[in-house]
């Protein structure tokens, strides 16, 4: 891989330690949530309406019913892990960046990691509640399965443009399953994480992904997201589904504007960017060639990840239409770079709100398992296809969904399908 002056290259051994964290924890939590579905049908209650409703969603109420075996903790047990997967890639960072002897990123890294479990054992652990939810929706096997195809679908999308699948997966639940807002949220939360772990790991080795462009931008968007994730309790989020609607389909203006663009052009460096090392380069498969790039605009950028984290924490959502549009049209990365440098973040994202949503009692386990193993396989199938392809398809394919999933934050904030 070429190197600019001045700049530093991540090892090659460190990014193969990341993608095996990544992978690893993907493999292992499926299997895991795989094991407790294979459970289910030999315990009383099986898959139904009134199971779907009981599980667990506390510390010691995982452990009572992982002592009997019981399915949902199974399950609950490979969500969180899961979830665990992008805590323990920024753990991970920290020594690769420690071996590196880069202090810069060791401190942008751990600052990171503490703002992760701050948010997972602390705020989570204030927000520990479970109102009563009622449900009038069938719930069998035959809508599992559909779930797990719709999601798949998800993944797929999600992985190629750099978002989190919650753009299908609540409608999905909601508007054809007739399944509450809350759990389309906390599945949608799910599929964030399982769609950035699934593609992540292979964007890394192909030297796709920035890492430091995302770890850096990730302080911003943790705050965002703890931020969103505490106020959601507070808020009545409807308006603000709206404005960024509206956002966004103001926002699809300039992507038009460069939807002819294979590479941005004259961009330079600026003094953080220069600070921090944020320039790249990655390999082009299409134009045969290691395509060289420089960022700029970052403080912008940065403010922009907080919005993003704060949408992701308050809807439910990726954002990651919101860091696509950051890191394209503000800081002018590659297309290419910015799609997957956002999938490389919202996996982190949306785990410095997870565990807001777990203890609140949002994520259950028959929604979300085939969630999870249906993003899994789709985003692994996109992160395969995405480096085959033109940077114009994926900038078009991007803004068609950016389109969709505009009108959809504008019609829930008007509340037609919840």
């Amino acid at each position: 891989m070429s190197e600019l002056p001045g700049r530093p290259s991540t090892p090659e051994w460190a990014i193969a330690l990341i993608g095996w964290v990544l992978q690893g924890g993907v493999l292992l939590s499926a299997a895991i949530i795989v094991v407790g579905m294979l459970l289910l049908p030999t315990r009383p209650g099986g898959i139904s309406p009134a199971r779907l409703l009981v599980f667990p969603f506390t510390w010691s109420q995982l452990a009572g019913e992982l002592s009997h075996f019981f399915p949902q903790a199974i399950i609950t047990v490979g969500l969180l892990l899961l979830i665990a997967t992008p805590v323990m890639r920024v753990a991970v960072s920290i020594l690769t960046f420690a071996l590196e002897h880069d202090k810069k990123y060791i401190v942008i890294t751990s600052l990171v990691l503490i703002i992760l479990l701050f948010s997972i054992f602390f705020v989570g652990a204030i927000s520990s509640s479970q109102p009563a939810v009622s449900t009038s929706a069938s719930f069998s096997m035959l809508t599992v399965v559909l779930i797990f195809l719709g999601a798949i679908l998800a993944g797929l999308l999600g992985s190629l443009v750099g978002l989190g699948g919650g753009v299908l997966i609540v409608p999905l639940l909601t508007l054809i399953f007739h399944l509450p807002i809350r759990f389309a949220i906390g599945a949608s939360i799910i599929s964030v994480i399982a769609t950035s772990s699934g593609a992540a790991a292979a964007y890394v080795r192909d030297h796709l992904t920035n890492m430091r462009v995302g770890m850096f931008l990730e302080i911003a968007t943790t705050v965002g997201a703890i931020s969103g994730a505490f106020l959601a309790g507070l808020l009545a989020p409807n308006l603000l589904a709206v404005v960024f609607g509206v956002i966004l389909i103001l926002s699809s203006i300039p992507l038009l504007k460069k939807m002819g663009e294979d590479t941005p052009q004259n961009v330079h460096n600026d003094r953080l960017a220069t600070f921090l090392h944020l320039d790249g380069s990655y390999p082009d498969h299409q134009q045969g060639k290691e395509i060289s790039y420089q960022v700029t605009r970052t403080p912008w950028g940065l403010g922009m990840m907080y919005i993003a984290g704060l949408i992701s924490g308050l809807l439910g959502i990726g954002s990651g239409t919101f860091k696509v549009l950051a890191l394209d049209v503000l800081m002018r990365l590659p297309i290419k770079v910015s799609t997957t440098t956002s999938n490389f973040m919202i996996g982190v994202t949306a785990a410095a709100s997870a565990g807001i949503y777990f203890s609140r009692g949002d994520i259950p386990p028959l929604v979300a398992a085939p969630v999870a193993l249906g993003i899994l396989l789709g985003a692994l199938v996109g992160a395969r296809l995405l480096v085959r392809m033109r940077n114009q398809v994926i900038r078009l394919i991007f803004l068609l969904v950016m389109l969709v999933s505009a009108v959809e934050m504008i019609l829930h904030g008007v509340g037609v399908g919840v």
